[in-house]
């Protein structure tokens, strides 16, 4: 099940998009949440080792796609399909990029189109039953190869960052 969505620009981390009541339900949730902005705030420093990748965190697992300048993320439990979970990332980063994709680089303050936020709990709803017939279909269509996708724990993709920067430090000196 979808747990939480939220969309960044990669290129500083700022938050553009979120489902308003991800979270509301699970224990917890503001730590994850500062998750998704520490994992956002590593890609912005360019520590993305790959546009599509599964990251493992506690019972849940974090699926982001890296398209142009934005990160489309989504925290699910781990039984969730994870080609369920691409696809809902991509069909919401195809309406994101459709609808605000000129103004994604002039946003200067977090949640700016925080109105996507109907559209993200539509297309949420839609994936939420992995066994409708829908969705079955979806898991049995050959739209992309999920085996590429590369899954890791949180803290090691945390960790890459501090590692680098520690590197560039000392770099420096």
């Amino acid at each position: 099940m979808v747990k939480l969505t939220m969309i960044a620009r990669v290129t500083d981390g700022l938050p553009l998009a979120e489902g308003l009541d991800d979270g509301r339900d699970l224990t917890d949730a503001e730590m994850y949440k500062q998750q998704v902005k520490a994992l956002f705030k590593n890609l912005s420093k360019g520590h993305n080792e790959a546009s599509r990748m599964s990251v493992e965190t506690g019972p849940y697992v974090f699926h982001y796609i890296i398209e142009g300048r934005v990160c489309y993320l989504t925290m699910c439990d781990r039984s969730y399909p994870k080609k369920l979970a691409f696809q809902y990332l991509e069909d919401l980063k195809n309406e994101f990029e459709r609808v605000n994709g000129a103004q994604i680089e002039t946003a200067a303050r977090p949640y700016a189109f925080i109105k996507f936020d109907t559209f993200i709990q539509k297309t949420k709803k839609l994936y939420q039953d992995t066994r409708t017939q829908r969705n079955i279909s979806k898991l049995n269509d050959e739209l992309y190869e999920v085996h590429q996708i590369m899954t890791r724990n949180v803290q090691e993709v945390l960790g890459v960052g501090e590692k680098l920067d520690r590197k560039r430090f000392l770099f420096l000196f």
